[in-house]
């Protein structure tokens, strides 16, 4: 059971507060940077910050260096089953106690470890997080983390505002509405104690097979995703939260996931510099506070072999020395098969490191981990100095993002900022201009109340990226009643069933016209199965893909396709409002759609999208 008590924001938090910062109250009063600011740490400031590390102990050190899952709702009282988690995983059985054996730099929250329940439980955890950190003798506050892309990668849901996804945003084309998405959304992540967010993904999406990135990038054209990542830096940095370009450098020209396998980019030197480059450069100049790193092997860029979390040519030859950047860089998932393949979970942190690494993220065995950099330093492998370079980098950021003078959130702040309708009503405006008519055939869209009163939606549903949303049939039927219609939702899934697709075609001689959403539709797909025999009921068919816009190229027959982009509900009322005519399509494809039976032929170029 959780008690208010135990993770409040109330007057626990004043008391703890005092008493660790009376420690370092000088260095309080010299950190006190607003939010937004972007000038380096002042000479003072920088004394300061070394002063801190001078008194660490060597394990604290190690310790900064980690950003760690933890399971619980809570920093010190998780639910039962968490607790078991966390002892089977970590060895511990709170955060709170990870914080305390441990000493790590930083926390990242994530849905299935039950960290982001609502709004108000995601501040109490915040808190206590920090509560435990500071309470510590030398306790430094935490840097928290997690990956709010919006779109298909969201872990902080309803009642927050989401956003659409980077691939949307890149078809709305607007650098005014990336930076809103990431002033509002840092806005909100900052009210509930998260500081670091690991987004935006500035991988140039040039790959219609890319398993791993796909809608996650903002587009096929590294000069327009240039300027919105650069767009959607700025506005975080507003808000005072960290943003995170990646994959660093340059994760969208693959086919293989490096969640589950090892990734090789076969672009020459030439290719990278003027595609997978510009994003990450563009980032630099707009004063990004954080890099992640791709698990993916680049011979062109280090012909070793090693992924380029793991290489020095790469993290330091070139994003340090060669872009000039001087911020914190940090690994994607160390728990990822593609950092795993080559090196034992031993070797990776302290390879990492050796390249040019920061931080230390989510590494599959903490104990197997914080115990090799220890080591490394204790044989000469790694020098405490080396250490040192990192931890103020990190420290410079916890600064920058005033943790040192204000580390906890409040109620009341939840309360002024998360969801509130202005914010909502700002996603719905985003998203209505990212929705994009691909196919419209004699006129079919926008569906007529009169002619079309009755709707009958189909098609996938896949699971909520945030746990809150959906299922999109639900929400696009329920948006389309809503809009005048009298819509029925029936899900059909990814892989229709014979008995499902006949159910559907019963289903749809009731209806006056058809909505189908389609989810990457391959060649041997039976959702192609599914849209051929409603088409052949002579009704109406419309489709929205409702991931990636490349469906279309399987669909021919289908007279009108709208690409949502991702299934989340922001963008299925966005499709919905299109599919009703009560606004016009505006979006435009950010990436080429090539033809099903010739990939080598555009079907689609960028730019593309009809309007009404």
């Amino acid at each position: 059971m959780h008690h208010a008590s135990t993770d409040s924001t109330g007057n626990t938090a004043r008391p703890a507060r005092r008493t660790v910062l009376a420690a370092t109250a000088a260095l309080t009063a010299a950190l006190a940077v607003g939010p937004a600011t972007t000038a380096a740490a002042a000479p003072d400031d920088e004394r300061k910050l070394r002063a801190l590390i001078s008194r660490m102990s060597l394990e604290e050190k190690v310790g900064q260096l980690f950003v760690m899952r933890v399971y619980g709702h809570s920093a010190t009282a998780p639910d039962q089953a968490d607790i078991d988690a966390n002892l089977q995983e970590i060895g511990v059985r709170t955060a709170a106690e990870l914080i305390e054996k441990y000493r790590v730099g930083g926390i990242i929250y994530f849905v299935w470890a039950h960290n982001t329940r609502d709004p108000q439980q995601i501040a109490d955890l915040s808190n206590g997080i920090q509560r435990a950190s500071l309470a510590l003798p030398r306790g430094l506050p935490l840097l928290v983390s997690t990956d709010q892309e919006h779109g298909i990668v969201c872990r902080v849901g309803r009642p927050a505002t989401l956003f659409p996804g980077a691939m949307a945003i890149g078809a709305g084309g607007s650098r005014s509405d990336a930076r809103t998405l990431g002033r509002i959304s840092g806005t909100e992540l900052r009210a509930i104690g998260i500081r670091q967010d690991y987004s935006p993904v500035a991988d140039v999406n040039v790959n219609p097979a890319n398993p791993v990135i796909g809608v996650r990038s903002f587009g096929a054209d590294p000069d327009a995703v240039a300027g919105l990542v650069a767009a959607e830096v700025t506005g975080y940095r507003h808000a005072g939260v960290a943003a995170t370009a990646k994959h660093f450098p340059g994760h969208g020209d693959t086919s293989v996931d490096s969640h589950y396998g090892f990734p090789v980019i076969t672009h020459s030197r030439e290719l990278w510099e003027t595609l997978d480059a510009v994003p990450f450069r563009a980032a630099i100049r707009a004063g990004i506070d954080s890099i992640m790193t791709a698990h993916i092997q680049f011979p062109a860029l280090d012909p070793s072999g090693d992924p380029a979390t793991l290489s020095r040519p790469i993290l330091t030859g070139i994003l340090r020395e060669e872009l000039g950047y001087d911020g914190v860089v940090v690994t994607d998932s160390l728990g990822m098969e593609g950092v795993r393949s080559k090196y034992g979970d031993d070797r990776v942190p302290v390879l990492a490191l050796k390249a040019g690494v920061d931080q230390l993220l989510n590494p599959p065995d903490l104990d197997v981990a914080w115990n090799a950099v220890l080591t490394a330093v204790h044989t000469g492998e790694l020098t405490e100095e080396r250490l040192d370079q990192s931890i103020l980098r990190i420290l410079r950021l916890k600064a920058r993002l005033g943790l040192f003078d204000a580390p906890y959130a409040s109620h009341a702040g939840v309360e002024r900022t998360v969801g509130t309708p202005a914010h909502l009503a700002a996603a719905d405006r985003i998203a209505e201009r990212t929705t994009t008519l691909l196919v419209n055939e004699g006129a079919l869209l926008p569906l007529d109340r009169r002619a079309h009163k009755k709707l009958l939606v189909v098609g996938a549903d896949p699971a909520s990226p945030s746990g809150t949303t959906g299922p999109p049939t639900g929400v696009l039927a329920a948006a389309l009643t809503e809009l005048g219609f009298t819509a029925t939702a029936l899900s059909t899934g990814t892989a229709p069933s014979t008995a499902t697709i006949d159910r559907a075609v019963a289903a749809a001689a009731d209806a006056d016209a058809v909505v189908v959403g389609t989810y990457n539709v391959t060649a041997g797909s039976s959702q192609r199965t599914l849209v051929r025999r409603l088409l052949a009921t002579g009704r109406p068919v419309a489709a929205v893909a409702v991931r990636n816009p490349y469906d279309v190229a399987q669909l021919p027959e289908v007279r009108a396709y709208l690409a949502s982009y991702s299934w989340t509900d922001v963008e299925l009322r966005a499709a919905a409002r299109v599919i009703a005519g009560r606004v016009g399509p505006r979006g435009k494809l950010p990436v080429p759609v090539m033809r099903a039976d010739d990939p080598a032929q555009v079907l689609y170029p960028i730019g593309h999208g009809l309007a009404y």
